[in-house]
């Protein structure tokens, strides 16, 4: 049994994750080699800019490639037909209100590999999310961010 972390996601996000995967493998790595190589000709590598900044740019990429590989290979998969719309969890797209004034806020829980708030997918770690997990349609509850405590209602679960 593996002791690796699992990645909770979405066929989409896992496929998100492949294709970037892909990309740094057969095209970003031999971008950054040749870099490297047209850097070397420069000659003294010691005051070489080019080198030194190609050469970080590789340490970058091959974590990142490194990253996506154990993201992949550990991922577990959250179908539609394993959730059900009478409680928020993974793969669900929840709506609420902030409460007392009203403003209303959707976002969808997906796992920590395919976040990304700026599209309205928070990870299923966020605090929000901790909050939101389990709860039901009309619930009002408190979540905690980290902007402060705010205090939600529920509307509805997709």
């Amino acid at each position: 049994m593996s002791n690796e972390k699992q990645y909770p996601m979405t066929a989409a996000g896992k496929r998100k994750l492949q294709d970037e995967l892909e990309y740094l493998i057969s095209t970003k790595r031999k971008e950054v080699v040749e870099r490297i190589k047209i850097a070397r000709s420069f000659g003294d590598l010691s005051e070489n800019s080019e080198y030194d900044a190609a050469k970080d740019e590789q340490g970058f990429v091959e974590g990142r490639i490194t990253i996506l590989e154990a993201m992949v290979r550990n991922a577990v998969i959250i179908t539609e037909d394993q959730l059900s719309n009478d409680f928020v969890a993974i793969g669900k797209t929840v709506t609420f209100l902030e409460l007392p004034d009203g403003d209303e806020e959707t976002y969808t829980i997906v796992g920590s590999a395919e976040a990304d708030p700026i599209e309205g997918l928070i990870s299923n770690d966020s605090p929000i999310a901790k909050g939101l997990l389990g709860r039901k349609v009309g619930e009002e509850l408190k979540v905690s961010t980290p902007g402060g405590d705010m205090d939600v209602r529920i509307i509805t679960i997709k």
